[in-house]
């Protein structure tokens, strides 16, 4: 409380000042306001939708103001949105393009490396044993030629040597045919032998052997004979066959058994 002096020289009392003061939010009015904020919204969630129609609107005609579509409808309408939108847009489409198109043929060429079918290798490996004896009485010269086929399969996959035949020629004459079914299975990437004997005679069609093959003067009594081989295989329903030529220098007097070619156990037919 004061005196305020005017200008006239006479003193009025001076009023007490009035300082407005400002209400400053508290710590529990902020969190009043936030509890009210979604009390609001859980209000307007339970709002039934209601369209507004102004005087320049209409009601929406698909789903007649109660912002639902009809069931019967859903296969029916069509649902149009902006060219800006982002699902017209999508990203890195050349990037998936070239990927799938390298993963393609990646798998392609996967499957034509390990499936591609590719021919066995057949090799003669020669005589293992050769056995003789004589018919006297006939004048015949008994002989059994026991051979090696060295198979080697390239494939990823097994293979089946379905028949092994061979015929043995003497003069242009044959002396011996030979024939062997589902002679063995071949491993993938693998190798495998088979031994097969072939018998043979001479006797009416070549009698001078006989005596050549008897004749004591002679040490060493070597005839040639000429044996024909076909191997036929089976693998991925595709059927290959291989024919082997090749001629022989056997002793007729004596048998004979050529060195074994490593250690392995061979089957013998």
């Amino acid at each position: 409380m004061g005196t305020r002096w005017s200008r006239s020289g006479s003193n009025l009392p001076l009023l007490p000042d009035t300082q407005t003061s400002e209400r400053r939010p508290e710590d529990g009015d902020s969190a009043n306001e936030s509890l009210d904020g979604l009390d609001r919204r859980e209000d307007i969630a339970q709002f039934p939708y209601v369209e507004f129609t102004g005087r320049d609107s209409v009601t929406c005609p698909t789903c007649q103001g109660t912002g639902r579509i009809p069931s019967e409808q859903v296969n029916e309408l069509v649902a149009l949105i902006p060219y800006s939108d982002q699902r017209l847009q999508p990203q890195r489409t050349k990037l998936y393009v070239v990927l799938s198109v390298v993963v393609c043929l990646l798998a392609s060429s996967l499957v034509a490396f390990f499936l591609f079918p590719r021919s066995v290798v057949v090799e003669d490996a020669g005589l293992r044993s050769v056995t003789v004896w004589f018919d006297h009485a006939n004048a015949k010269v008994l002989i059994n030629l026991t051979s090696t086929l060295n198979f080697s399969n390239p494939n990823f996959f097994s293979v089946l040597v379905q028949s092994v035949s061979c015929q043995v020629l003497y003069m242009k004459t044959v002396i011996g045919t030979r024939q062997l079914d589902r002679a063995t299975t071949i491993l993938p990437l693998g190798q495998s032998q088979v031994n097969y004997t072939v018998s043979t005679e001479i006797g009416s069609s070549a009698p001078y052997v006989y005596a050549f093959c008897t004749l004591p003067a002679i040490k060493v009594h070597n005839i040639v004979v000429l044996m024909q081989t076909t191997v036929k295989t089976s693998y991925m329903v595709r059927t290959s066959q291989n024919s082997l030529e090749a001629y022989r220098y056997i002793d007729c007097g004596s048998n004979t058994t050529y060195p074994r070619r490593g250690k392995q156990s061979l089957p013998r037919f």
